[in-house]
């Protein structure tokens, strides 16, 4: 059974520039993934719509971008919803990461 993983990243940087680094960002999500893979994604307004391929399997979702927040919707196939847990973990610290606000502006 698929596994549906949504999690919200509040940010303070604002939607542009959350959508700047997303776009910027998401070239290296293959990076993250063991073995390699293939990723898609476009944009439509301020939703990345994304799917990555990796060891014969497909997950697809989207990426809301807010300005106060970023909203990731993935839907993880059977085999893979068994690490939904460590998907999850992933996402929000290598999320956090990159809508860190490193301005040094307090606020």
């Amino acid at each position: 059974m698929n596994k549906p993983i949504a999690i919200d990243l509040p940010h303070n940087i604002g939607a542009e520039e959350a959508k700047r680094r997303m776009r910027n960002g998401i070239g290296r999500l293959k990076d993250h993934i063991p073995g390699g893979g293939h990723v898609e994604s476009g944009w439509d307004g301020d939703r990345m719509n994304l799917r990555v391929q990796a060891m014969g399997q497909e997950v697809s979702g989207h990426i809301d971008v807010h300005e106060t927040k970023v909203r990731v919707e993935l839907m993880l196939p059977a085999m893979l919803s068994l690490f939904a847990g460590q998907v999850e973990g992933l996402l929000r610290s290598k999320g956090a990461e990159m809508l860190e606000d490193k301005s040094g502006k307090k606020g």
